[in-house]
């Protein structure tokens, strides 16, 4: 297929102009074909930029450079016509000043390469909740990170069609090719101060340039699925959120609920996407674990898709006790990026739960250094064998517990929606809204506290940084009308049919017992299913709870202990106490610190429902 092939006006006319000013050396329509990507795998390893392991099934190992290894949140940008609109925790730049700057970069930036021309589908093929988009790229290890994370390639063209509506996507590593230099096996990419990952919301169009490194340059993935979508789903009426969805099914009766959760980043959300049950009677299954898109269905009930088709995890921190559901997924099939290599051929990193074979290990930097004695994480971080954001994109489909229906193009109905942060004091093990408009509050408040190991500032140690609804860094618009957004949602249905919504705690310490491992007052992993029971008890309206000024919480003998350790029976009722101070603390800290940067654009039912919280907790 050819430039001239494409029937889709808008997007040929885009393609060429795109083509006229990066100067490629030759344009690829990618068709997304099996042997397509074996030909692009090859010539990635050829190239010296991926290394084949031996030990896994069709799998390959990439390195990037130090520099371009996670986001560069610093150099993301919303760029709205207005400023306000990308409101306080977005960075803006003009368009009218981006756009110019931008083109000045793209100008002949794919010298030396090939332009590759891949459309793709977020959703399943077909689904009303879809949406389609085409991305141009000169990087070969985007391309085949597309075709795992999306619907790629020549089907997409169908669906397109002569008129649909599509986001473009150009993106760039920024690094052209003149007079016949080659990468010489080094990862291209862009100096730190060019790096530009651009949004253009009410063009829904997406601009990328000089990082290589995953949701920089996939841009289905948080650049379209979640910084454009939410701008979308605003104006369109739906929800676009960062958001896992799980299946839950009682195996004495067959009932099923989907449940969706939102977490920031290291609380456990691919985790608890992927659980193994330890309480008998119950199954867990995938749905996604990463974004949810969510509309109503005649019913008012809100459905979700999963708009991506891969999996694109964190590696460190994964093993059989954390995620063994993970590990199998990504078996074959699959693309690492930055972990460690080891003697037999086999990947490798922190927190695997065993130490590497053999004598010698290459690290993700690509040198030879003596195997660890443990899979412990170094005291210093920068003798980490993998880095601690290395990555595996593997196809979802491959995941032993991904749901029968997980591509259901009506999406799945969805009865409670979970919100949760890394909190080692105040915030219980679980408590339930009491209405939507208060499971908005929680949302709205989600945060995770700073600890000694999370921060090099010994002053922030103890403080709350809050991430609403987990989508601080994805949020393509104001978060002030995002809450409003979701306020508004509210109104489209009633509270029968509305997601229940429930905050969860995975996290509370008490480092003065010793009977605790790490400290930590519940066990996490599988037994958070423990809760999941009660959370799908609850969606039936089971009378099994107490009503505290927080909200709703479960009785002290509603949390199923069979097979609990008994110092996490003896735990349980102090996760599940109303810490009366604390939570005073919790309301002058939204008061103060939190709120205060919406400002105008604060919905005032969220300032009404603080007001209420704090007079609840003056009376207890």
């Amino acid at each position: 297929m050819t430039i001239n092939d494409i029937k889709h006006a808008g997007v040929k006319a885009w393609v060429e102009e795109c083509v006229k000013m990066c100067e490629p050396d030759n344009v690829v329509i990618i068709d997304g074909s099996q042997a397509e990507y074996d030909r692009l795998m090859k010539k990635c390893v050829d190239a010296g930029l991926a290394t084949p392991l031996k030990a896994k099934d069709n799998c390959f190992l990439f390195r990037s450079l130090p520099s371009d290894v996670a986001r560069v949140e610093g150099r993301t940008f919303i760029s709205s016509v207005k400023e306000e609109d990308a409101g306080p925790t977005n960075h803006w730049i003009d368009p009218k000043e981006l756009k110019p700057t931008m083109k000045g970069l793209y100008t002949g930036c794919m010298h030396g390469r090939t332009m590759y021309v891949q459309p793709f589908c977020m959703g399943p093929l077909g689904s009303p909740i879809s949406k389609y988009g085409v991305e141009i790229t000169d990087s070969e290890y985007v391309v085949l990170n597309m075709d795992i994370m999306t619907r790629a390639g020549e089907k997409v063209w169908n669906y397109i069609g002569t008129d649909g509506d599509w986001v473009p996507c150009l993106h760039s590593v920024g690094k052209p090719l003149n007079n016949g230099e080659t990468d010489g096996g080094i990862w291209p990419c862009a100096d730190v101060e060019h790096k530009y990952i651009s949004q253009f919301p009410e063009e829904r169009l997406v601009w990328s340039y000089g990082s290589g490194y995953g949701g920089n340059a996939l841009l289905g993935k948080k650049c379209f699925a979640l910084r454009i979508a939410t701008v979308m789903a605003r104006d369109e009426g739906w929800m676009a959120e960062h958001m896992l969805i799980l299946k839950l099914t009682r195996e004495a009766d067959g009932e099923v609920k989907y449940v969706t959760g939102a977490f920031p980043s290291a609380c456990g959300k691919t985790n608890l996407a992927m659980l193994i049950p330890t309480i008998p009677g119950w199954k867990v299954e995938t749905v996604g674990d990463d974004i949810a898109w969510m509309k109503f269905g005649d019913d008012g009930r809100l459905y979700a898709i999963n708009p991506e088709a891969g999996f694109f995890g964190v590696a460190p921190g994964t093993s059989e006790e954390s995620n063994k559901n993970a590990l199998i997924s990504a078996e074959k099939n699959t693309i690492y990026t930055n972990c460690g290599l080891t003697e037999d051929g086999d990947i490798w990193w922190e927190g695997i739960g065993y130490a590497p074979k053999g004598k010698e290990i290459v690290d993700w930097h690509g040198n030879t250094r003596p195997c660890p004695a443990n899979d412990k994480n170094p005291k210093d971080k920068s003798q980490c064998i993998a880095h601690p954001n290395a990555r595996f994109t593997a196809p979802a489909k491959q995941c032993p517990c991904i749901a029968s229906d997980w591509e259901d193009p009506k999406g799945v109905p969805i009865s409670a929606i979970l919100f949760g942060g890394r909190r080692p004091s105040t915030v219980p093990l679980v408590h339930q809204a009491r209405s939507w408009n208060h499971g908005v509050f929680l949302g709205s408040i989600v945060g995770s506290e700073i600890t000694a190991a999370s921060t090099i500032n010994p002053e922030e140690v103890g403080k709350i940084r809050r991430d609403p609804f987990a989508i601080i860094p994805f949020c393509g618009y104001n978060m002030g009308d995002y809450f409003q957004h979701w306020i508004d949602i509210g109104k489209k249905s009633t509270e029968d049919k509305l997601p229940k919504i429930f905050y969860v705690n995975w996290f509370r310490k008490d480092d003065d017992n010793a009977d605790l491992p790490g400290g930590f007052m519940w066990p996490g992993y599988g037994d958070n299913s423990r809760v999941l029971e009660w959370i799908f008890n609850r969606c039936d309206g089971k009378d099994n709870y107490v009503d505290t000024p927080i909200g709703i919480m479960p009785k002290p003998d509603a949390i199923n202990t069979e097979g609990l350790a008994d110092y996490y029976k003896k735990t349980l009722p102090e996760l599940l106490k109303v810490d009366v101070e604390g939570w005073k603390k919790e309301v002058k800290d939204i008061r103060e610190n939190h709120y205060p940067k919406f400002g105008k654009h604060l919905p005032k039912e969220l300032s009404a429902i603080l007001d209420d919280l704090e007079s609840r907790l003056n009376k207890a």
